[in-house]
């Protein structure tokens, strides 16, 4: 077979493992975005239901009252707790992969993002599941797809600020090392869990869920100073009734920021002196929580004592990480892959 004939039949995939969503782009044109949940059902009737054993995504949540539900991500990585969170995780990938319509006789080679600092362990376990699932695939911190796609690799900071985590990156030109990486475990689903609390706080009769409070974040979220009063209908009782919410929605978003801002300040010390004025021109916000309003003049006020700083969100916050997977393994050669990431198969 020539390598062209070759080239065509090699389904190339990125992929942006998420403790809430996850994202795959392939080099055929696929785009998606799932809800990384498992449902499986609580018994028979739910069998007949759903006429599968399991269901993944949106579908999953939309019928939790006869599912037993499994999100398999756990802080950006795959839980190690028991054989069902991997067998949910399978199910996952595999779930992710088929929506990229793979045809006979493909070879699949997929490239997949972890939070920036995930275990050795963790690494080995998500690659005994891509091993099942593909001929070829690679684990690679997500801000480093991110840097990638985008042609940041050099005099840069990559701040991803996901669900589970918030990974923070120095772009040297190189493949970032550990001192190069930080990960922080205070994310969205932080904000979310102290958001749902501050409202009840606020208003005891009120029914909030962190997932309903996610919502609630994603359409209002902002640090600093509010742009406008957020009054949002919530249900007290089961009655619907506007509730003004502007100062929870605020105390929540700002809980993570310190932790950002200090480690942000670490990171640009591993620069060079002479290279430091770059990195903090070349600041890049990535993830769903870089949608935050106000987020980056937060931190370009914050960091303005190491000189001009200049902060910039990614244009998709939803595929920016599995874009640049996907970039990446269909631009570096199957033989070279080992030198940027872990990867098995061959």
């Amino acid at each position: 077979m020539s390598n062209t004939a070759e080239q065509n039949r090699t389904l190339f995939l990125g992929i942006d493992l998420g403790t809430s969503r996850t994202t795959m782009m392939s080099n055929r044109g696929a785009q998606e975005v799932v809800r990384s949940v498992v449902g499986y059902p609580k018994d028979i009737i739910g069998v007949k239901l759903l006429d599968k054993t399991n269901i993944v995504g949106d579908e999953a949540l939309e019928k939790r009252s006869y599912l037993n539900l499994h999100f398999p991500l756990e802080d950006g990585v795959l839980k190690e707790a028991s054989e069902k969170d991997t067998q949910a995780a399978r199910e996952l990938i595999q779930h992710v992969i088929s929506l990229a319509n793979p045809q006979p006789g493909d070879k699949i080679c997929g490239i997949v993002g972890v939070p920036a600092r995930a275990s050795i362990s963790n690494k080995n376990q998500l690659l005994r599941i891509t091993d099942e699932l593909m001929d070829f695939s690679m684990v690679v911190s997500e801000p480093f797809m991110v840097a990638y796609g985008l042609n940041k690799l050099t005099n840069s900071i990559i701040v991803d600020i996901g669900a589970g985590t918030v990974d923070i990156c120095a772009m040297k030109g190189t493949i970032p090392g550990s001192e190069e990486q930080i990960t922080l475990m205070k994310a969205g689903n932080h904000v979310d869990t102290f958001l749902a609390t501050a409202i009840s706080e606020s208003y005891p009769g009120v029914q909030i869920t962190p997932a309903l409070a996610q919502k609630i974040k994603d359409q209002y979220g902002y640090v600093g100073q509010p742009r406008q009063d957020i009054v949002v209908n919530l249900r007290s009782e089961g009655k619907p009734q506007p509730h003004e919410i502007t100062k929870e929605v605020g105390a929540a978003c700002n809980t993570i920021l310190a932790d950002i801002v200090e480690n942000i300040e670490q990171l640009i010390t591993v620069f060079d002196p002479e290279d430091q004025d770059d990195a903090v021109s070349n600041i890049i916000l990535a993830g769903g929580g870089s949608r935050l309003i106000g987020l980056d003049e937060f931190l370009t006020v914050s960091l303005a004592d190491y000189g001009p700083v200049n902060v910039v969100r990614v244009s998709d916050a939803v595929f920016s990480g599995c874009a640049g997977a996907l970039k990446m393994a269909t631009e570096l050669p199957v033989d070279y892959w080992n030198q940027v990431g872990d990867v098995i198969g061959g």
